[in-house]
């Protein structure tokens, strides 16, 4: 039988988490949101910041928001949704596909770097 110093026990115990929590990355949901009448430049930029968190490994939520009587023609809306999920081809992966909910269009593209690295 083996007598254990369980203070000691306890506290290499809690180094070696700390340990293993630093050394883990999280992965947070970055959002990026525009409006119905979003301008093809200012589109582009929101869309290369987006390519950032897509690299660094991110998922994005794209929220685009309906004000007043746009809500009138929901069918742009998914048109401009499907015109960004277009640029993402080759890049990103339809983690959540566009869905309409009270003001809001909302889906989620994640990279596809990241899911080869799940799957493996």
């Amino acid at each position: 039988m083996k007598i254990v110093d369980w203070g000691k026990y306890s506290y290499q115990r809690t180094k070696q988490l700390q340990k293993n929590k630093r050394s883990t990355k999280s992965y947070d949901i970055k959002q990026i949101r525009f409006g119905l009448k979003i301008s093809e430049h200012d589109l582009n930029v929101k869309l290369k910041k987006a390519n950032e968190f897509l690299s660094s490994g991110h998922k994005v939520k794209f929220t685009i928001f309906y004000r007043g009587r746009e809500l009138a023609h929901k069918e742009l809306g998914f048109k401009l949704a499907d015109k960004v999920i277009q640029g993402y081809e080759t890049t990103g992966i339809v983690d959540q596909q566009p869905q309409l909910s009270g003001k809001q269009l909302n889906f989620v593209i994640r990279s596809s770097n990241r899911a080869k690295a799940e799957d493996a």
